[in-house]
């Protein structure tokens, strides 16, 4: 049986052993702003999104992370169909992320209606495309 919650401040210290994309004290903020998703299973963690707003106004997915020997499982799209509920019910008409132009991810998030708005090279580094999904 499958699980969404909110993280909490007793998610803390395991989520900054394996979110290593976040200063520790941030992600403290952005579990006490209830921007942090856990996705458990059997009582067993299997994934977890972080997000905030873009421009103060876009919720804006920063990770999404389904252990490996998990992933493929539908677990991903569980967890990132349960944010995007939620952002609708608090009224937002659209979504947003990024990832890297070679990742998988890019399939994963056309497979579920998100639109390429474009991308950059950040510090010279491999190009980051935008995605977003309008409701």
């Amino acid at each position: 049986m499958k699980t969404i919650r909110l993280a909490t401040k007793d998610d803390l210290e395991i989520l900054s052993e394996k979110d290593t994309h976040i200063a520790y004290d941030r992600l403290k903020k952005s579990i006490e702003d209830g921007n942090v998703y856990i996705l458990e299973a059997d009582k067993k963690w299997i994934g977890w999104l972080r997000y905030n707003l873009f421009w103060d106004n876009t919720p804006f997915m920063n990770m999404l992370y389904i252990l490996e020997e998990f992933q493929n499982k539908g677990y991903g799209t569980a967890l990132v169909k349960h944010w995007e509920n939620h952002m609708k019910e608090l009224g937002y008409p659209e979504v947003m992320t990024s990832t890297l132009v070679h990742e998988s991810a890019i399939h994963f998030y056309l497979k579920h209606g998100y639109q390429v708005i474009g991308g950059f090279h950040p510090n010279e580094e491999e190009y980051e495309v935008f995605l977003k999904k309008s409701f």
